[in-house]
């Protein structure tokens, strides 16, 4: 399965959202034109995929960990989740999905220095390219707030740390989302099997939908191999984050059974 075929829900700017999105569209034009950050998505590759034998956390991961959030961002707002962190800076709401999307674009960017402890990597060189990319939209005050708002997610997307804001802990638990073989692909052609890897190639895909209140990550896998993917990453990931009574992790686990009948079982977690 390539990574460039996957069904991942894409932010549409011109579709209809549940928060207000020109500010965040005008936003992402800039990050799709700025050569720095463009480099900086192929070079963090390097290091976890071709000198570690891990996962990919390049443009792909990060396009679809942005697309997740932003979707998971959505479906909460459509639920009326009131989000904290912008709101507890006394910034707008219009600047909440700023600041998913700016840290999700960001978040991996340390592994250019290296893989172990990248979030810590990570926010010097982020916070150099929001001080370049963000006073185009913000005065100083501003700038200075949503810098550091950006910076927290990007601090707690992958550490010990507690998210203290909600769109933290969307960006901790969309980069638990990008989780299907496509992520493994490169790592398992070159022999990699570790239980990254091998949990990965198990998952057949995720889907976000709403039911009864919350927001439903279903997971289709084809064998247990990839409960490691939900349970030790992304349910972890999901613990602390804040966002605990609004998510429902579902694993639907599909393979063969006696007789090569197909079965298949759902497990709620």
């Amino acid at each position: 399965m390539s990574r460039l075929d996957d069904d991942t829900p894409r932010y549409d700017p011109a579709a209809a959202h549940a928060f207000p999105d020109e500010r965040l569209n005008d936003v992402l034009e800039a990050v799709a034109d700025d050569e720095e950050i463009q480099a900086y998505l192929d070079a963090q590759n390097v290091n976890p995929v071709q000198r570690k034998g891990y996962n990919d956390h390049g443009a792909k991961h990060i396009e679809i960990v942005r697309d997740r959030a932003l979707c998971l961002y959505d479906l909460l707002k459509k639920h009326d989740v009131e989000f904290n962190g912008a709101r507890q800076q006394g910034l707008d709401e219009a600047d909440e999905p700023v600041i998913v999307a700016l840290a999700a674009t960001l978040h991996d960017i340390g592994h250019v220095v290296h893989r172990d402890d990248h979030p810590y990597y990570s926010i010097p060189l982020a916070a150099d390219i929001l001080e370049r990319l963000l006073p185009d939209f913000y005065d100083t005050t501003e700038r200075v707030k949503v810098t550091g708002e950006i910076l927290h997610a990007i601090l707690c997307h992958h550490t010990e740390e507690t998210p203290l804001t909600l769109e933290a802990g969307v960006v901790r638990v969309a980069d638990a989302l990008d989780m299907e073989r496509g992520r493994s692909r490169i790592p398992y052609e070159r022999g990699g099997r570790g239980i990254n890897t091998l949990s990965s190639q198990a998952i057949e895909g995720v889907s976000l939908t709403s039911d009864d209140g919350h927001v439903v990550v279903e997971i289709e896998m084809t064998n247990a191999a990839g409960v490691y993917q939900v349970d030790e990453l992304l349910t972890a990931k999901l613990r602390d984050s804040g966002l605990e009574s609004h998510v429902r992790v579902v694993a639907i686990n599909t393979h063969s059974g006696d007789g090569d009948e197909q079965l298949v079982e759902r497990i709620e977690l």
